[in-house]
């Protein structure tokens, strides 16, 4: 099938587009993307999610340009890959202790699997966290992350409750986390599974509002409602987060947003004695 996207919109509304036209559902469809092919000198990469179609541009080498949409995995940009040597890393007990590697930061270790071939973009099995979500809750995660960004982790690759890797180092409060997640190219609008943003996360769980305000810093767009109209105005009074909405505020939140039950952030303050 053939499809035609407006290239105004976000990558992230053209993959959209695609799943409403597919007949069956996709195992971990959060992690398919959009795929453009190495052309006219150009590497091939997966197009990032919050980037806008027509920053993309598109090869006319044979013919009409074209996207794949495909499952997220590492791409190689070497030629002469050794399948058994990859089949070898790629064992159960291999991804496991790379795992073990990413919690403790051991980066030399890690390395040395990214440098043979490993992918870094699979789930755990235990925990059903990715090496690079679970690298943005680390203390010290900075190496952690960029060690696994250079070695083919894809930034908006989801763990399995749909979560990115900014979306967890958000809702840890890992300040370090999210400016080395920002500076490495991460939007601070990707969203989860019910199209939240790590910026709606920081107003839910409070403390330390420096999370929230470099995401604010970032272009994090603000406005953003779950499944009862509740933006994030509206959660930073519900938890009584009085400098998360300052901020909120500051950068230009609705202060009369209605949810659906037609309740503004100052009836919640009210409702539950904020």
């Amino acid at each position: 099938k053939c499809l035609r996207f407006n290239p105004d919109a976000t990558i992230w509304v053209a993959k959209q587009q695609v799943l409403c036209t597919l007949n069956e559902s996709l195992k971990d469809v959060l992690n398919y993307g959009l795929f453009q092919p190495a052309t006219n000198g150009r590497d091939a990469k997966f197009l990032n999610e919050e980037k806008l179609l027509r920053e993309y541009p598109q090869s006319f080498e044979k013919g009409v340009p074209y996207l794949e949409f495909r499952y997220k995995t590492r791409v190689y940009k070497q030629t002469n890959l050794d399948e058994k040597q990859l089949g070898k890393l790629h064992t159960k007990a291999s991804l496991k202790k790379f795992v073990e590697y990413v919690q403790h930061g051991s980066v030399e270790k890690m390395l040395k699997l990214l440098d043979k071939g490993l992918d870094p973009n699979y789930h755990d099995t235990e925990t059903g966290e990715v090496p690079l979500t679970l690298s943005a809750q680390l203390d010290n995660c900075t190496d952690v992350i960029r060690v696994l960004c250079l070695g083919g982790a894809h930034i908006d690759f989801r763990a399995r409750d749909g979560m990115t890797a900014l979306h967890k180092a958000a809702i840890t409060r890992n300040y370090n986390g999210v400016l080395t997640l920002l500076e490495l190219g991460a939007s601070p609008n990707y969203k989860d599974r019910r199209a939240l943003t790590p910026l709606y996360h920081t107003a839910i769980v409070g403390g330390d509002s420096s999370c929230c305000e470099l995401l604010l810093y970032s272009r994090a767009q603000i406005g953003f409602a779950d499944e009862n109209g509740w933006q994030e105005i509206h959660q930073a009074c519900h938890h009584g987060h009085a400098q998360h909405l300052e901020h909120l505020l500051f950068y230009g939140a609705e202060i009369n947003s209605l949810n659906a039950s037609g309740n503004t952030a100052l009836h919640l303050c009210a409702l539950y004695n904020r």
